[in-house]
């Protein structure tokens, strides 16, 4: 399956759902765009739903830190949530479930930015 994603907001934090697998970073190149113009307009704040992700290898999760790195950069900051177990495995074996804001969520991923 091919990784697709949309996006909305809720109140000034940028939502995304990511669907499918998440296998290359061409794949994720349009989000990645899409996230930078947001950042170049101070929008800041990231909520990423892995609900419908599906299956996500080692290039997936550098793009989620890719979205991390840049969105801390600027001052922000990025919760996820909806992770499937086989995500999940992989965050606390590279011991990135330490660095990630994780939420059980939409509503605990959004009250853990506005906390910050």
């Amino acid at each position: 399956m091919n990784f697709e994603y949309s996006s909305d907001k809720i109140g000034d934090i940028s939502l995304f759902l990511c669907k499918g697998d998440l296998i290359e970073k061409g794949q994720a190149l349009q989000m990645l765009y899409e996230i930078d113009r947001f950042i170049e307009k101070k929008e800041i704040r990231f909520v990423l739903n892995l609900t419908d992700l599906k299956y996500m290898n080692s290039t997936g999760l550098n793009i989620l830190i890719n979205v991390l790195t840049k969105s801390r950069k600027a001052g922000g900051d990025v919760a996820i949530f909806g992770l499937s177990p086989k995500v999940k495995e992989l965050l606390v074996i590279t011991k990135l479930d330490h660095i990630f804001n994780i939420a059980d969520s939409l509503e605990e991923a959004v009250k853990k930015l506005k906390n910050d």
